[in-house]
Order: C-alpha cells, then sequence, then structure tokens
C-alpha cells in the first residue's frame, strides 16, 4: 500500500518529468492576495502569474500546497469530524502551466499519471466537462476512451471556473472515482449527486478567457492550466479506503490520540479523534506559518480550530493537555515533506499546551454554565443569544463552539440574541472610551477600528504583502479617496509594516496600486494597540478606500533596525553580567543607523566595563545562534529567566525573543519578552560598536551604538582619523599612543616653562611701568598671550610688589580680551574692583564683570 508521502512524492515527481518546476508549497498566510484569509488552493501563489502581473523563470510548475479552509467563505470547520472528507487542513497536488500546454497537454498528462503511476483501473473512472467545451470531451474520448455516458456534460457553474467577478476564467473537467453500486449516491449531475459513491479526485481548469465588465469576455492571448488534486482524497482511494480519515496519516494521528486518552479509536469518541486530527494539522502548520492565536483575524481562527479540537479533547475525559503530545506523531508523518513543521516543533509545542492550560480551566466553567442554562431549556429549544454570548465573552467559547457542543442535542443558538448582546457590548465599549480622557483626535482611530476592525501584522515573516485599504484620513477626516499631493494615513487589513512600538521605530516604505497608484510612506505608527497606521504622501494615482494594493516594506532599512533591536537584546545581558543585576532597561531606541539603550546604573560606567560588554556581544553575535520566538505566558517567560521590556504592555500572552547559547539551566542567553522585529541567526548582526556613554539623569546612564553597516562606516571613519594623525605625527598608527603620549608631556613640561617666564616677565616690570594716579600707584599691563586663566595669580604677585594701589591686566590670548583688576585692602574703600573691570570692560566691547571689591574680572 502506498503511503500518503509516497503518494505526493509520485505526483510530484511525475510531473517533474514532464519538465515541471517542482515549486515548494507557500505558507498558508497569502501574501498576494488580501481578500483570503488562508491559502486554500494550489493556484493562489501563482495568481499573480496567471494574471500577468510577475513573470517567473518557468512556465511549467508542480506543487504540493498547503490549504486551510476555517473562516470566511471557504469554511469546513463545523463538518470536520462529522463527514469523511471534510478537513480545516489538506494538501492540494497540482500542475500548472503559464502559457505553455494547454488541454491537449493537461487531459494526457492527467490520464496517465492516474492509471500508470497510480494505476487506477479506467473502468471506475469517468469525467465531467463543461457543456459547451466540445474540444475538452473530443481529447478525453481520444486519449482515454472514454465512452459518451462517462463524460458528462455539466452546464452550470460547477464546471466553469472564475478567479473573481473580473479576471481570467475558462471550463474546467473533473475527475471522479466509481466506489461501485455498494455505495449510494449516483453520478455527477444526476439526482442523486450528493451521495458518496462517486468522488471528485482531480479538477482541471482550463484558464483560456478574461472576464471583463458583465457580458464581456475574450480569449486570452496565452491559455493556461490550473489543476488541483486534493492528496486526502487520492491517498483514500490508493489505499483501498473509502474514508479520508482511515488513511495512513490520520490513522497515526487518531491512535496517537486514542493511546494518549485511552478511549477507542472507533468507539463512542470516533468523531472527537477524528477532529483532534484533522485540528492538530491545521494549528500546527498555522503556528509553523507565523500565526499565533489571538483574538483578531487569522490568530482568532486559529483560536477557534485549537480550542474546538480540545474541547473534544475535554469530551473524550483527558485530564492533562493533550494536543501538544501529539505533535511529534504529525512531524514524523509530515515533517519529511514540510521541514517547517520540524523547525517549528517547539513553537507548536509550546503554543499548544499553553493554550490548552488556559482554556481548560475555562472550558469546566463554560460547560458548566451551558449544563445548567440547557437544562432549563424545553427539547428542541434554542439556547438564548445572552447565554452563548456570555460564553464567549467571559469564557473564550467562540460561538460556533457553543453551537457544536450543542449541536449532540439537537439544539440551536438564538443568533439574533447574540447579535443584539455583541452590540450592547460594543455600546458600552465606546462609552468607556469617551470617558477615558483619550485625545479627541483619537476618536477617529476608535471610529475606524470599530467599522474596518484591526490590521493584521504579517511583518514578523515578510516585507511585502497584498492588502485592501480599508480607510483613509486626510487632515484628520476619514476620507473615501485621496489624490496625489495629499499626505494622508492609510489604513490596511493586513500588512508586513511594523508600527513603531517597545522603543523600535516604524517602517517605512512604499504602497503601490492600480492605475499608477503610488503613496511613499515615511512612517508607521500603531493605534489603539491594533491599528497599524501608514503615514505617507500619495506621490501618483489616486488612492481609493476598497482599493487592492501592495505594501512593501524598505528592506535595507527594516534590516539595519532588525539588526540594532536584536543587538539591544544581547547589550541587556551583557550589562547584567558586568554589572549586576541592578541593571534594568529604562527606555531605548532602535533606529536603522543606531541603538540607544538607557539603563539604571548609579555611576559612570568605565572604560574597561564598556570594553568587556562590547567583546561579549560581539562574542554571542559570532556564535551565530538561531533567534527563536515562542508564545508563552507573562508569567511562564519570567519563570524562565525573561525579562519585561521598559513601556511594554503585556496581555495574557506575549512573545519570547531567546538568542545566543545557553549556560547551565538557561536554555538561552538572552531571553525576554518583545513585540518587535528581529534577525533570524545572531550572526546577522554583524558588527556591535559602542560609540558614547553618558548620564541621562540620577541613577541612568545612556549607551549608544551601532551595528552591521553603521558599524562598519563608524569603524572605517575612526581608522581614517587615526590614519591622519599617524601621518601628521610620522608614525605608524601603532605607535601613535606612545607619540601622543611623548608630545603631551613635553606640552606639559613647555607650559611650565612658559608659565613660569610670563610671571617673571609680568611681576618683573621696572619702577617707570607703575605710575601714580591721584596719589594711588596704578600698575597696568597688557600681557598678550598669557592665558585668562593665569591673570588672577599674576595679580596677586604684583599685588605684593606693589604694596598699597590697584593693579590692571589684560590678556588678548586667543583674540579676546580678558581684564583682572585688582584693589589692595587698603583702598578698597575708596575703589571697588567689581565697578573699575566694568569700565574698563565696557571700553572693550564688554559687558558686566564681577568679583569682589579686591579682585574682579571681565571680558571684552
Amino acid at each position: 500500500m502506498a503511503t500518503s508521502n509516497e503518494i505526493r512524492a509520485a505526483f510530484t515527481d511525475y510531473f517533474v518529468r514532464q519538465g515541471h518546476t517542482h515549486v515548494p508549497s507557500s505558507p498558508l498566510v497569502p501574501r498576494n492576495d488580501p481578500t483570503l484569509l488562508f491559502v486554500n488552493a494550489g493556484m493562489v501563489q501563482f495568481k499573480n502569474v496567471f494574471t500577468g502581473q510577475e513573470r517567473r523563470p518557468y512556465v511549467r510548475a508542480t506543487t504540493a500546497q498547503k490549504c486551510v479552509r476555517a473562516g470566511g467563505k471557504h469554511n469546513d470547520l463545523d463538518n470536520v469530524g462529522y463527514t469523511a472528507r471534510h478537513h480545516t487542513f489538506f494538501e492540494m497536488l497540482g500542475n500548472f502551466s503559464f502559457g505553455d500546454y494547454f488541454k491537449e497537454g493537461a487531459i494526457p498528462y492527467a490520464w496517465e499519471l492516474i492509471t500508470r503511476d497510480y494505476g487506477l483501473p479506467a473502468d471506475r473512472l469517468l469525467v465531467t466537462v463543461y457543456s459547451e467545451d466540445d474540444e475538452a470531451a473530443a481529447i478525453w474520448k481520444r486519449v482515454a476512451g472514454l465512452p459518451d455516458s462517462r463524460i458528462i456534460r455539466i452546464p452550470t457553474s460547477d464546471n466553469f471556473w472564475r478567479m473573481g467577478d473580473t479576471g481570467p476564467c475558462g471550463p474546467c473537467s473533473e475527475i471522479f472515482y466509481d466506489h461501485g453500486p455498494s455505495v449510494a449516491g449516483g453520478p455527477p449531475g444526476s439526482a442523486d449527486a450528493d451521495g458518496d459513491r462517486f468522488i471528485e479526485i482531480w479538477n482541471l481548469v482550463f484558464m483560456q478567457y478574461e472576464e471583463g465588465p458583465p457580458g464581456t469576455r475574450i480569449a486570452l492571448p496565452r491559455p493556461s492550466i490550473d489543476t488541483g488534486m486534493g492528496l486526502e482524497r487520492i491517498a483514500a482511494i490508493l489505499q483501498g479506503k473509502h474514508d479520508n480519515y482511515d488513511t495512513d496519516t490520520f490513522r497515526a494521528l487518531i491512535l496517537a490520540s486514542a493511546e494518549a486518552t485511552g478511549q477507542d479509536p472507533d468507539g463512542p469518541h470516533r468523531i472527537s479523534h477524528r477532529v483532534v486530527a484533522d485540528h492538530l494539522r491545521s494549528s500546527a502548520f498555522l503556528i509553523a506559518d507565523g500565526v499565533l492565536p489571538g483574538n483578531e483575524g487569522r490568530a482568532y481562527v486559529l483560536r477557534r480550530i485549537m480550542r474546538r479540537a480540545m474541547r473534544h479533547a475535554h469530551m473524550m475525559g483527558a485530564v492533562e493537555p493533550l494536543m501538544y503530545r501529539l505533535v511529534p506523531t504529525l512531524v514524523r508523518q509530515m515533517g519529511a515533506a514540510y521541514p517547517e513543521l520540524g523547525r517549528a516543533e517547539a513553537l507548536i509545542v509550546e503554543t499548544l499546551k499553553l493554550e490548552e492550560t488556559r482554556f481548560k480551566a475555562m472550558l469546566d466553567r463554560g460547560l458548566g454554565l451551558l449544563t445548567e442554562e440547557t437544562a432549563r431549556l424545553g427539547d428542541g429549544q434554542a439556547l438564548p443569544g445572552a447565554v452563548a454570548f456570555r460564553l464567549y465573552d467571559t469564557y473564550g467559547f467562540p460561538l460556533d463552539l457553543t453551537q457544536d457542543a450543542l449541536r449532540e442535542q439537537g439544539r440551536g443558538v438564538d443568533l439574533a440574541g447574540f447579535e443584539t448582546a455583541m452590540a450592547e457590548q460594543r455600546a458600552r465599549a465606546r462609552a468607556a472610551w469617551a470617558g477615558s480622557g483619550e485625545a479627541a483626535t483619537d476618536r477617529v482611530w476608535y471610529d475606524l477600528r470599530e467599522r474596518v476592525g484591526a490590521s493584521e501584522f504579517l511583518g514578523y515573516t515578510t516585507e511585502t504583502a497584498e492588502a485592501e485599504i480599508t480607510a483613509l484620513v486626510a487632515a484628520g477626516v476619514p476620507v473615501t479617496e485621496a489624490d496625489a499631493g495629499t499626505e494622508v494615513a492609510v489604513l490596511l487589513n493586513q500588512t508586513p509594516f511594523y508600527g513603531e512600538s517597545g522603543g523600535q521605530v516604524g517602517d517605512t516604505g512604499r504602497i503601490t496600486g492600480a492605475d499608477g497608484l503610488v503613496i511613499a510612506v515615511t512612517d508607521t505608527q500603531r493605534r489603539l494597540a491594533d491599528l497599524y497606521v501608514h503615514l505617507g504622501r500619495v506621490e501618483a494615482g489616486t488612492a481609493r478606500v476598497g482599493a487592492s494594493v501592495l505594501a512593501e516594506v524598505d528592506h535595507a532599512r527594516r534590516t539595519a533596525i532588525r539588526a540594532h533591536h536584536s543587538a539591544t537584546h544581547l547589550l541587556h545581558e551583557a550589562l547584567r553580567q558586568r554589572l549586576g543585576t541592578h541593571v534594568a532597561q529604562k527606555g531605548s531606541l532602535n533606529a536603522p543607523e543606531r541603538l540607544r539603550f538607557d539603563v539604571s546604573h548609579h555611576a559612570p560606567i568605565g572604560r574597561d566595563d564598556l570594553a568587556w560588554v562590547e567583546g561579549e556581544v560581539n562574542a554571542r553575535i559570532r556564535e551565530n545562534a538561531e533567534v527563536v520566538t515562542r508564545l508563552m505566558t507573562p508569567e511562564a517567560a519570567v519563570e524562565q529567566g525573561a525579562m519585561a521590556l521598559f513601556g511594554e504592555k503585556y496581555g495574557d500572552e506575549v512573545r519570547v525573543v531567546s538568542m545566543g547559547a545557553g549556560e547551565g539551566n538557561r536554555p538561552a542567553w538572552s531571553i525576554e519578552l518583545c513585540g518587535g522585529t528581529h534577525v533570524r541567526r545572531t550572526g546577522d548582526i554583524g558588527l556591535f560598536k559602542i560609540v558614547a556613554e553618558s548620564g541621562v539623569s540620577a541613577g541612568v546612564r545612556r549607551i549608544e551604538a551601532v551595528c552591521a553597516n553603521s558599524a562598519l562606516a563608524y569603524v572605517t571613519e575612526e581608522e581614517r582619523r587615526l590614519a591622519e594623525v599617524a601621518a601628521a605625527l610620522r608614525a605608524n598608527p601603532a605607535e601613535v599612543a606612545d607619540r601622543v603620549a611623548v608630545l603631551l608631556d613635553d606640552r606639559r613640561r613647555l607650559e611650565r616653562q612658559v608659565a613660569e617666564l610670563q610671571k617673571k616677565l609680568a611681576t618683573g616690570g621696572s619702577a617707570s611701568e607703575i605710575e601714580e594716579v591721584a596719589g594711588v600707584k596704578l600698575a597696568a599691563r597688557n600681557l598678550g598671550e598669557v592665558p585668562a586663566r593665569d591673570l588672577k595669580g599674576l595679580a596677586d604677585a604684583i599685588q605684593k610688589q606693589l604694596g598699597s594701589g590697584v593693579v590692571a591686566l589684560v590678556s588678548t590670548a586667543e583674540g579676546k580680551a580678558s581684564i583682572v583688576i585688582g584693589v589692595s585692602p587698603d583702598l578698597t574703600a575708596r575703589f571697588n574692583a567689581v565697578d573699575l573691570v566694568r569700565a574698563a570692560s565696557a571700553a572693550v566691547g564688554g559687558k558686566g564683570g564681577g568679583g569682589r571689591p579686591d579682585m574682579a574680572q571681565a571680558g571684552g
């Protein structure tokens, strides 16, 4: 029996032999389609290739694509576990032609693979074609030899595929497998088509038209092929099963669930085992692709999936968290085909364990409430909406989880009452916000948050993403469009741009769209915690609410910011190790060109300490250790030694960033709570260089440093300056310090000699240099380049020689006049030195002056 891994490999190997490029699965979070929550088909990653917006270095491709359908219009969540073929996570095998081969190539490839490589009997296969597609019907008849009775023409949209209301479209042809008359159901197109006898296994889409305005359709100049075959469905057939959950991969997970819970895999809890197996796959792959559970958008869908599985684990009597214990089985089954599972295994385990631990406590209380409330209801009576809302609001029960729990009782939920309770809560939240003292200018963001929802941040894993403009604000007012030249704030439904937070500056870049739209983003700010506001200017075209755009972060700038932010974490730990654990962050700035880090410390940080810290950080950089991000409770993070960052607000779950090789019992060298963006490995920081240390306030020191290219530029400039000094000294750079020390000694010696000579010159004047004015002796001298700092000492010396009298000294050193007036004590009653020096200062263009009655100084 072929395993799922062998079936997947056989598919891609076949098409590689036919000249196709094997393209890895794209992440589950689509970067090129803002309308999708998750990738739900193999063609999603090639959408822009099909529309002509992007060119690839190949014209034929084959993939095994990860897909999730658990939200939006593609939502199979409620059916999972109860049917044979509904899944939240599934794999889509596909082959694609971008203007290369068409129907005459795709149909023979499909028939050969299915009947020869997979060995399915031709007499168990039939196909459907669009009723007007005579070409496809003729090819099937020629290639497969199928009679007309097994080439079924379908006149509906089931066999005509569209990418959207406009864009590429075309007929499709579906391949069905007949499980035989023992299974109820009729062929496609018949009244009994919903039965399980005939199962669709492969859909071949022939993109040959361009859909325009209503009623217009033109032929594409380069028709293309898009196919999709569900791995789970073809595996069931090839493994002789009628139920996808009986295939090898699912069976391994179900048996692991049964072993962990002690419940028969095929007994009363059969559905719960299936739910756990399916939801484990979707949860693990979503976490591996960067989605973490939360309360908005994709994060909320993940949480719903996880909590649905966790309720079924609870139903099976699992006392301890269950799902995380099944992760190793999943990695063994699928890790070879999808190595991201292995790389993220620790994160997946921690996230599942954390979520289930927290939810189990709420689950017990919530299910108790549900039991109490349903006991009051009559047979089949719906649960009041207010109760369902209380389960959601207080116990974290999504509405569909409550509906799922009531399903076994044949009950529903009063949806209108639920929506009423939700609206009342929003009104209370608005009233509370209005009275919180927030700035009135922020009201626009509150109103927009309520109307368009949160922005989903994708920037941990990508720097480009397609998005939809959900709101525009110009001059503080929401607008529906903004023309070129307008300063504008833009909200997107999803964005790779990081909003300024936690000391990390906001991203810059550009947003582009149809008709030449270009918005230069000069900053990104966060409002109300989860609104990412892109500030910028419309450079060309017109920005419109509802338009699809491409958001691109300035890669070089983001790379530099990441380096400085990660280096800050290493710097923090190095300071604590060198100076003591009293060191705590008091503020930071992580910018593209530098970092600034304020810490609590009682004294200036000495040169030797700074050198040690710098060396230790660079040693950790050279380790090139992986930077690991995990999701934890703040309490669990602190227990592991994580440090919370200054100024951050933390919720029930936090991102914990670890870097550097751990020592002793610590799993990593640096562990901090942080929501910023970071390098993938410490070696990406490049080089770390401290450039300044100073005091900010009492007990707070500031370190400024540079990394990567900024550090290289700093070192290069320092070397240039050193080379200039060495050249001036006619010495090698290595000799500069000794040469300068000698020069400084010589200078100090000469300064002492000059000072002595100046003193002798100043005090050794003849009697003819002393005047007598109104019976008072006056010694007035211009001492030229004698430093101003020496004037008072010289005035004292001359005063002693003079005895009773007045001394007036002037220095013209460095182009400035400095004046000192000394008056002997017996004359201070008649002459005040301060008055005299001020008069002298005024004479040389100066103002003021001060001192004592016997000695004063001024300038001019």
